[in-house]
C-alpha cells in the first residue's frame, strides 16, 4: 500500500480515547483517512474524536474490547456507514507487573482478556469482512516486553508475547487473501498506560511509573511509525534504537542477555524486600 493510496482508507482504532490509540487515530486522520475511534470510556473517546475537528470522516464509538456483542456492533457500524473497513488497529491494552507467586489469578484473567483476547476478538470480527473485500490490513500493538520478557512482569509479558505469536501467524495465514499484518512492539512510551497498572508489589508500580514518565519516546512519534509501516506494508515496528539492539542481542547472544536479566531480577528482589521491611517497620 503506497503513501498515496492510504488516503481515504477506513480505519478503526481501539483504545483511542487516550494515549497511543488516540495518537494513532490522529495520525491516520491527518493523512486523510476516515477514522473510527473506539474505547470503553465513552466520554473520553467522544472528546478525542471532537478534538480531531469533528469532521464527517472522524467518528467515535464506545467499545468494550472484552465484549463480543460490542465488537459485532462495531462491525455493523463500519458496514452501515462505510461499507467495510480497510485497517483494523488492535491497540487497547492495560498494564500489570509483579512476581509469579504474587499476582492473583484474577489479575491474570483481567489482563489476558484485555491485552490478548481483545486482539483475537477484533481479528475474528473483521477478518471475514477483509477476506470478502479481498484486501485489508491488521495492526496489532504488542510491546517490546513480549520479545524481551523482563523479570517480574510475567502476566504482561505473556499477553504481549501471545500477540506477537498471533501476528506472526496472521502474517502468513492472511497474505493469500490480500490482507497485510503489522506488529508494533514499542518500549516505554509517554502515555497514561501506567495509570492502569495492577501490581501486588508497590516497588513495581513505582518503577513502571518512573520508566513510562521518563521515556523520551512520545505517543505521536510511535503513531507516525505505525502509519509509515502501514503505508509501506512493513511487518515489524521496533520503535526505538535501544529496543532494536536489545532484541538482536537476545536473538544472537542469549546467554549474555540472560545474565543481565538475572542481575536485574536480583536488584529488583532486593528493592522489593527493602520496601517490605520498611513497610513492616512503620
Amino acid at each position: 500500500m503506497s503513501g498515496q493510496r492510504i488516503r481515504g482508507r477506513r480505519v478503526l482504532v481501539t483504545g483511542a480515547g487516550s494515549g497511543l490509540g488516540r495518537a494513532i487515530a490522529a495520525r491516520f486522520a491527518a493523512d486523510g483517512c476516515r477514522v473510527l475511534l473506539t474505547d470503553v470510556n465513552a466520554a473520553a473517546v467522544t472528546e478525542a474524536a471532537a478534538a480531531l475537528g469533528g469532521t464527517p470522516d472522524v467518528a467515535a464509538l464506545p467499545l468494550d474490547v472484552t465484549d463480543d456483542d460490542a465488537w459485532a456492533r462495531a462491525r455493523a457500524w463500519c458496514e452501515e456507514n462505510w461499507g467495510g473497513l480497510d485497517i483494523l488497529v488492535n491497540n487497547a491494552g492495560v498494564a500489570a507487573a509483579g512476581r509469579i507467586d504474587a499476582i492473583p489469578v484474577e489479575d491474570w484473567r483481567w489482563i489476558l482478556e484485555t491485552n490478548l483476547m481483545s486482539a483475537v476478538r477484533g481479528c475474528r470480527t473483521f477478518v471475514p469482512l477483509l477476506k470478502a473485500q479481498g484486501h485489508g490490513h491488521v495492526v496489532n500493538v504488542a510491546s517490546l516486553a513480549g520479545l524481551l520478557t523482563p523479570p517480574a512482569m510475567g502476566s504482561y509479558n505473556v499477553t504481549k508475547a501471545a500477540v506477537v505469536a498471533l501476528s506472526d501467524t496472521l502474517r502468513s495465514e492472511l497474505t493469500p487473501y490480500g490482507i497485510r499484518t503489522t506488529l508494533v512492539c514499542p518500549g516505554f512510551v509517554r502515555t497514561n498506560l501506567a495509570a492502569s497498572v495492577r501490581s501486588p508489589d508497590p516497588a513495581m508500580v513505582d518503577l513502571t511509573n518512573k520508566l513510562v514518565n521518563g521515556s523520551k519516546l512520545s505517543a505521536e512519534e510511535v503513531a507516525a511509525q505505525v502509519v509509515s509501516a502501514v503505508n509501506r506494508g512493513r511487518y515489524l515496528v521496533l520503535t526505538e534504537r535501544v529496543g532494536r539492539v536489545a532484541w538482536l542481542a537476545k536473538r544472537y547472544v542469549p546467554g549474555l542477555v540472560h545474565r543481565q536479566t538475572v542481575a536485574a531480577a536480583r536488584r529488583l528482589r532486593d528493592r522489593i524486600e527493602r520496601g517490605a521491611r520498611s513497610g513492616a517497620a512503620q
